[in-house]
């Protein structure tokens, strides 16, 4: 299965670029900017590295953010992603990049855009196509959607969604609607975080004031049948990060993951790792740990691949190559049988 799973063309929906900064990215930045006090040494880097709890989460993941000063550290945090997704036979990503927190600390939108754009340029030489998602970091309120959004209708190479992130509670969905309508007018596709550590009611914010076309987790859908079988009938897909999730202690273990109840009714689930480093997590690594624990067949598995491909907002003659693609692995690794 592991090396099934390694062979089958990727594609990567939710993961943050700040958060997907590894071990060699990190010490890269971490030696650039000795001030911001991350360890420069290998062992004690890897050692904060290792995931405590969400507070020390937060706490590596600002640390991260605060080296982040120049277009050049933004082309590095790019490349780092795209080596690692390189690695794993990932060919395409939606990145996450929250251009506002980058403007906060204290670079211009056209650095950011230009770090964005020369990553974005060799990654593709290593085989790897990004496409950015801009989002609203929530607990920054309007002035926060206002900027997001003003840095997406600059129209930036390879952007083609427009998000909300940050904390759920008490930041209310609807707030946002008319930033994410103005987004949709100029072209852009919709796909808030809900559903990750609030219930059912955020995912159907959401759904109706924000007009989501995929949900960034939707973890707690399970709770409301009705919101399952909306999501299921609408074909509205799901990027659920399982790792993640557990690391942030929304659920107990894969074991217990709603991921079963969602596949099993029907709704499009998309495997996602969202900040894989910080979580110790990887998308083969999700792929085996679902696989494994639901005891899903290759031809399953595949289907949750498609299901990536076919949630993507990649022009459909990508993904129909990308579609032929996991077909001739599980073809070649089947043989027809269907991994029964």
């Amino acid at each position: 299965m592991r090396s099934f799973i390694h062979a089958l063309p990727k594609v990567e929906l939710h993961v943050h670029l700040v958060g997907s900064a590894g071990i060699d990215t990190v010490l890269e930045l971490a030696r650039r900017h000795p001030s911001a006090g991350v360890p420069v040494d290998r062992s004690e880097l890897e050692r904060f590295y290792t995931f405590r709890d969400f507070d020390h989460f937060l706490k590596v993941y600002w640390a991260v953010q605060s080296m982040v000063k120049s277009r050049d550290d933004i082309h590095t945090l790019v490349v780092g992603l795209a080596r690692d997704l390189a690695a794993q036979n990932v060919r395409y990503a939606e990145v996450t990049v929250t251009p506002y927190n980058h403007v906060l600390d204290g670079m211009s939108a056209d650095e950011v855009f230009a770090g964005l754009a020369s990553g974005r340029a060799s990654a593709s030489a290593l085989g790897v196509e990004l496409a950015w998602c801009f989002d609203i970091p929530g607990e920054k309120g309007l002035i926060g959607a206002r900027e997001t959004l003003a840095f997406a209708l600059t129209s930036p190479e390879g952007l083609v969604s427009f998000g909300l992130a940050g904390p759920e509670a008490g930041v209310g969905r609807a707030q946002f609607a008319p930033f994410f309508d103005t987004a949709r007018e100029a072209g852009l596709h919709c796909v808030p975080h809900a559903g990750e550590t609030t219930g059912p009611e955020t995912i159907w914010s959401a759904v109706r004031d924000l007009r989501a076309e995929r949900i960034g987790h939707g973890t707690s859908c399970v709770q409301d049948p009705a919101l399952v079988e909306h999501l299921a009938l609408k074909g509205i897909p799901l990027e659920v990060c399982p790792t993640s999730n557990v690391r942030t202690q929304q659920v107990a273990s894969i074991s217990s993951h709603p991921v079963r109840q969602m596949l099993d009714a029907g709704v499009v689930v998309t495997l996602n790792t969202d900040d894989p480093p910080f979580f110790g997590a990887t998308l083969e690594g999700e792929y085996l740990a679902v696989a494994s624990t639901l005891g899903l067949s290759r031809a399953e598995v595949a289907r949750l691949a498609e299901n990536a491909v076919l949630a993507s907002f990649l022009p459909n003659p990508r993904k129909t190559s990308l579609l032929e693609g996991i077909a001739s692995v599980l073809e070649e690794f089947d043989g027809g049988t269907h991994g029964h």
